[in-house]
């Protein structure tokens, strides 16, 4: 199956070249890079209101989070299956109109005294339906925007700005909530969404007409199509495994790591803080270098590089010798540089890794395959964060680190003993089924 003259720049003859300087792009990039500041100061808000406004209890907390996974598990393989359809450059208009308008509700809620846990679920769910449509469309139509062979650079633009929007945007909201308070914070993050929308709608791009389904199928038969693909492709299928048994290593690593750190080594919440902007400084440096690594090394082994470097730090916490009567000066620079490590693979594998996908699958086909591995990662993610609890409470915080890094070194030996290992992105093999 191939789909060379379906993308722009195909031809081996292609070289990488800055895709900021792609007026496409460029808009692209602007719009989504300020839809994740938006996202990252909206979320700091959100939290203060669950605590201080709602005054939500523990279990009310959790129904909370776990609201913006729901759409994943419930909606995620039929959305993947209706971008492979619908035109991804109009849903991402429309889910940013979505999304300032839901968001612009809060603000109308708050003034009248209205905001109570049942409206503020039925904000979270929406926003999460809306943002699974629109990272359902945007993954498919960046192979559009850009040439086939500057995909991993222009991943790798996007992801040190959510990097820098994951970092500073806490940080941002934190500080705007005091000085402005929430109405004024949410109706802001309300008309960035909407500046989204207009950049995004200033994007000029050709999507193809799918053809019209066979007589007797149905999306269903879409979503298995989609399942097939992605599963019986010689380096997909390695690569999505991987993927998902990465998921699970990550999973118990979200869920323990700043229980362990803040109540188990009582470390200071400014310290806390410090060691979570160097992790941002790694994410950043590593999609830095990713471009550079993926023509040097290929694919397959920059994808490689990163999967084994994240198992360095956390089997370092596992066996490093700290409790709470460590000293400052031991701890901090331990947790700071694992969380560098953390997020500089990160930042290697992810545009490689999606770079890669986007490369090697057809359009047509492209929602799906997305969705596929998408929705099964937060699946794993879902049951992995229960496991984590498990573990933490039977076996104590270090031991469930050191599992984790043994499933993230599982993760690594599926790239390094498939197909995958050899894949470049330059190889138009790949785009062979």
């Amino acid at each position: 199956m191939r789909d060379v003259a379906a993308r722009p720049g195909s031809g081996d003859g292609d070289r990488p070249r800055e895709v900021l300087r792609v007026r496409a792009f460029a808009l692209f990039w602007s719009a989504t890079t300020i839809r994740a500041f938006g996202g990252s100061i909206a979320g700091v808000a959100f939290q203060i209101l669950i605590v201080t406004v709602i005054t939500a209890s523990p279990f009310e907390i959790g129904v909370l989070s776990a609201l913006s996974v729901v759409p994943y598990l419930f909606l995620g393989l039929i959305v993947g299956a209706l971008m492979d359809r619908w035109k991804r450059q109009r849903t991402l208009m429309v889910t940013s109109i979505g999304r300032a308008v839901v968001l612009g509700i809060v603000p109308i809620l708050l003034l009248l005294d209205a905001l109570d846990f049942w409206s503020l679920a039925a904000v979270i769910l929406l926003l999460g339906i809306l943002t699974l449509f629109a990272d359902s469309a945007a993954q498919p139509l960046l192979p559009h925007i850009v040439p086939r062979s500057s995909l991993v650079m222009a991943n790798a633009r996007l992801g040190q700005s959510e990097t820098v929007a994951g970092t500073a945007g806490p940080a941002l909201g934190g500080a705007l909530l005091n000085l402005v308070g929430a109405p004024i914070l949410f109706a802001f993050d309300a008309a960035i969404n909407a500046v989204s929308a207009v950049l995004q709608s200033r994007i000029e791009v050709d999507e193809a007409v799918p053809s019209p389904r066979a007589h007797g199928r149905h999306i269903g038969h879409d979503i298995v199509e989609g399942m097939r693909f992605t599963y019986r492709h010689r380096t997909l299928r390695p690569l999505a495994l991987s993927v998902h048994i990465w998921f699970l290593g990550n999973s118990i690593v979200a869920t323990v790591f700043a229980v362990f750190v803040l109540r188990e080594l009582n470390l200071e919440p400014w310290a806390f803080g410090l060691a979570l902007a160097f992790g941002g400084f790694g994410g950043f440096l590593g999609a830095l270098l990713a471009p550079a690594l993926g023509r040097r090394l290929g694919a397959g082994r920059a994808i490689l590089l990163g999967r084994m470097l994240v198992i360095v730090p956390w089997a370092a916490m596992a066996v490093a010798p700290i409790s709470a009567s460590s000293d400052l000066a031991l701890l901090l620079p331990l947790i700071s540089a694992a969380q560098f490590v953390y997020g500089l693979a990160m930042g290697i594998e992810d545009a490689n890794d999606i770079g890669y996908r986007q490369a090697v699958a057809p359009d047509a086909i492209q929602g799906r395959m997305n969705s596929t591995i998408r929705t099964m990662n937060r699946v794993i993610f879902f049951f992995g964060a229960l496991l984590a609890g498990s573990l933490a409470t039977f076996f104590g915080y270090p031991l469930t680190l050191g599992v984790a890094a043994i499933i993230f070194t599982a993760a690594a030996s599926v790239v390094g003993f498939s197909s995958l290992r050899s894949a470049r992105h330059d190889d138009l093999e790949g785009l062979e089924s």
